[in-house]
């Protein structure tokens, strides 16, 4: 293992990363000279593109005139417009936004609102939260015990607080040996069963990926599968959070993926695209109804945080969502996301250890595997995402790995550009992906 020189903790510990230098656009360039296109936007983060000089004034300008006031001592103009921008482009209800900084402070958040929220309602008997096996909700301890992704759950174990999870809507490895849709949506039944399992008297709320992100590399859940979850927690009285922090914010070609499904949750969190990656900035969104049930009860949401409402990352966001207003991102999402799918399958369908391409708007996943027929997995210490993401690397493409799918084993990867990638670059990105295949799995 190569010793890593000065003094930070970094990332990646069994190697010297390139140092990046400068980006624009889908462009990302390092202190030698290396360009790479960024067709995951980093962690799925960049939307607007890399270097906006918009975002960088409204920052800029946001600073000089009040870059830190305390929330409980003060609200700001920048923070208030925000809020008002997510809600107008929110689906109907969804009128109320709480401002974090990571996805996985907004995770957390919204688990303990939905408790709040059944406190105020006279109802301390609920507070068990039900999540899905396979879905990634963030790495702090509460969002942790949430997650189902098994290799980062195992080193904390002892840590984690009780989570029930039932399988997820992952129809190439249907976890009842079913297909679609004769298998009438068994994954979102299952909720039913564990709240039956569980009591339903004690269930606080059902979170969800609204599409499953890093973990299931771009699963979206069959027709119908959040309008049966909706019915199911109605019916039961628990709140659904839908976790949008990877494929909110106009990366499936809506500005809210659940608008996809016409099913609107009683909480939502989104983050990542939210200020482009300019600044560290996530939100927690609520239903208008329960805001004001936790209002009239207890004036507060027991809850905060020295960096939440912050006006500098407010202004980066309230920016990036005039930018994606102003040139029609979101749109451009929409019409070109089917394009990318497209070319996806035309170039790697055929390929022998490609098992699935799916996705929805700028949001694509490639799963791999040793054998095709019986979607049987490559072993997990053959670290084939790993290869083909440093083969891509060299070739100056950057795309996301996804691990884990089959059990432990599993490889896939995400395609997720900046939403102002061109045709010919997507193009260009496709093609890089077909030829890295044909030489790391031949």
């Amino acid at each position: 293992m190569k010793q890593i020189t000065g003094n930070l903790f970094p990332r990646i510990r069994d190697k010297q990363l390139p140092e990046a230098k400068s980006a624009r656009g889908v462009w990302i360039e390092d202190s030698e000279g290396h360009r790479y296109i960024d067709a995951s936007g980093g962690a799925i983060v960049v939307n607007v593109g890399h270097g906006r000089k918009e975002i960088a004034k409204a920052v800029h300008d946001q600073i000089l005139s009040c870059h830190y006031a305390h929330p409980t001592m003060f609200t700001t103009p920048v923070v208030e417009n925000l809020a008002s921008a997510l809600a107008n482009h929110a689906p109907a209800g969804l009128q109320r936004f709480y401002f974090l900084s990571s996805g996985s402070e907004a995770v957390e958040a919204a688990i303990k609102l939905a408790r709040q929220i059944h406190l105020a309602s006279g109802k301390p008997e609920r507070f068990r939260l039900i999540s899905r096996w396979k879905s990634y909700h963030g790495l702090t301890l509460g969002a942790l015990s949430a997650m189902g992704r098994t290799a980062f759950r195992v080193p904390y174990g002892p840590m984690l607080s009780e989570v029930v999870h039932i399988p997820p809507p992952y129809c190439l490895r249907c976890s009842y040996g079913l297909t679609f849709p004769a298998c009438e949506i068994h994954c979102a039944l299952a909720l039913q069963e564990a709240i039956e399992n569980v009591g339903p008297e004690i269930v606080s709320a059902f979170i969800a990926e609204t599409v499953s992100g890093g973990t299931l590399a771009a699963y979206p859940p069959p027709d119908g599968y959040f309008k049966i979850i909706r019915e199911i927690c109605d019916r039961y009285g628990i709140l659904l959070i839908m976790d949008e922090v990877m494929c909110g914010m106009g990366r499936t070609g809506r500005w809210f993926a659940c608008q996809h499904s016409d099913v609107v949750p009683d909480i939502i969190t989104i983050g990542k695209g939210i200020a482009g990656g300019v600044l560290a900035l996530s939100a927690v969104g609520v239903r208008q109804e329960h805001f004001e049930t936790l209002r009239k009860a207890s004036g507060s949401f027991v809850h905060g945080g020295t960096f939440s409402h912050h006006p500098v990352a407010a202004a980066a966001g309230l920016a990036t969502v005039g930018l994606l207003e102003k040139e029609k991102l979101v749109q451009r999402v929409a019409r070109l996301g089917s394009d990318l799918g497209v070319k996806l399958k035309e170039r790697l369908a055929d390929h022998t250890h490609v098992a699935d391409i799916r996705g929805i708007g700028f949001l694509w996943g490639v799963e791999l595997v040793k054998e095709k027929k019986g979607k049987i997995p490559f072993p997990r210490h053959e670290k084939v995402a790993e290869r083909v993401w440093d083969a891509l690397f060299e070739k100056g493409v950057l795309v996301y790995k996804s691990t884990g799918l089959a059990g432990t084993d599993g490889d896939a990867f995400l395609i997720a550009p900046p939403f102002v990638i061109t045709e010919d670059e997507l193009t260009f990105v496709a093609d890089a992906i077909k030829g890295v295949l044909e030489n790391v799995l031949a």
